[in-house]
């Protein structure tokens, strides 16, 4: 919310379904495993308003857990339904030589052209990631962006159409991180503008 308000937002923290209707666009961040982060949004009953946000083209932005929450499964402690807005699974990373799991520190991200919330941010920038799994897309068009991690491409950041996730913390990534934010609020207010 911080890293919002200094970019001149005023962020409002979702307390129901009803604060997800009158958002201009979401936020989904997260921090912890895939089954608890699902257990909280059907707790809060807030899966469908969600689902039925994304779908009516509210701008959606899931950062690091909340971007794995985005797909439509994860094998992370069994076999979990995700928010079914991105097609794939998440999957848990396969170290390289000299690679741990989890995948904790600054790595170079490559963005694909069209990726929006890239504009403005050169190729291969680093970013901060903390993580033990990711999206594995079912097929390519929705990666915005990736690191190498493994000895594979792995994804760091999705776009599908009006959703949008990524794997690392823009708001620990400092002016880089700021830009890509910065991109989000762009997309939400070219959405709610007449």
């Amino acid at each position: 919310m911080r890293a919002f308000q200094r970019l001149g937002s005023d962020p409002v923290l979702v307390d129901g379904p009803a604060s997800i209707a009158k958002a201009k666009g979401i936020v989904l961040p997260g921090v912890g495993a895939f089954r608890d982060g699902m257990a909280v949004l059907r707790e809060r009953r807030l899966v469908e308003p969600m689902r039925d946000a994304a779908r009516g083209g509210k701008p959606v932005l899931g950062v690091c857990l909340g971007m794995q929450l985005l797909a439509d499964r994860s094998e992370e402690y069994g076999d979990h339904e995700g928010l079914g807005l991105v097609s794939g699974k998440v999957v848990r990373l396969r170290a390289g030589v000299g690679e741990r799991v989890p995948n904790i520190g600054w790595c170079d991200v490559t963005a694909g052209n069209c990726a929006r919330l890239f504009r403005g941010v050169p190729s291969e920038t680093s970013f901060y990631f903390v993580h033990s799994y990711h999206v594995q897309c079912a097929s390519p068009g929705p990666v915005a962006a990736s690191i190498r991690f493994g000895g594979a491409s792995v994804t760091a950041a999705l776009e599908c159409g009006n959703v949008f996730g990524l794997q690392f913390h823009p708001e620990k990534s400092q002016d880089a991180g700021l830009a890509i934010l910065e991109n989000f609020l762009s997309v939400v207010e070219g959405a709610s503008a007449p």
